[in-house]
């Protein structure tokens, strides 16, 4: 049971049973070396201790300023700006091992699928978007309009090159050839 706990709660357990069961035995199940425990009552790393929990609440001030959206890359230039210089491996242990802050990581988008191609029509224009007069040629364009409540709006526009001017454009909630029709249809009334 105390094997997988603190080392310092192990410390204190066998500074009380040690007069009653013997140093030596009780430092072989848990698996603590003599040398290690000698030092313990010494306090020879006290001032490593205060440091480390000095840096663990720049840590956690900093992780919480921050809403949590850095990792331990970014902790480590934090406190290298603030003075404190340490490994990123050494804020990773900090962090994620012993405080259990870890970074929000954003979820990837899922992968595109390509799908078939319904109709494949020739290119006429041969991506020249010059006009000499007005409704010679014709452009469409789809636009993808993320909105802020996570909904997604599809904005089909008809542009003429000749002035850069819009004929139509309608926004709907679904990207369909119904979408391209209506706003050729809304321009063709024009």
């Amino acid at each position: 049971m105390l094997c997988k706990r603190n080392r310092l709660e192990a410390y204190r357990f066998i500074e009380k049973y040690q007069k009653d069961l013997g140093l030596r035995w009780l430092l072989r199940p848990l698996n603590i070396c003599p040398n290690a425990y000698y030092n313990y009552p010494k306090h020879r790393k006290a001032d490593f201790c205060t440091q480390k929990s000095k840096v663990q609440a720049q840590i956690r001030e900093i992780y919480h300023k921050h809403n949590g959206v850095d990792g331990y890359r970014s902790m480590a230039v934090y406190l290298a700006r603030k003075g404190c210089r340490y490994s990123p491996v050494t804020i990773h242990k900090y962090m994620n091992k012993e405080m259990g802050l870890y970074a929000i990581v954003r979820p990837k988008k899922p992968e595109y699928m390509h799908g078939k191609p319904h109709k494949v029509f020739d290119n006429k224009l041969a991506q020249d978007f010059t006009a000499e007069r007005t409704n010679q040629k014709w452009c469409t364009d789809f636009t993808y309009l993320f909105l802020k409540n996570g909904e997604v709006r599809y904005n089909c526009s008809i542009l003429d090159p000749y002035d850069r001017s819009i004929i139509a454009n309608i926004t709907d909630r679904h990207i369909n050839s119904e979408l391209a029709i209506r706003t050729l249809q809304k321009a063709l009334d024009s």
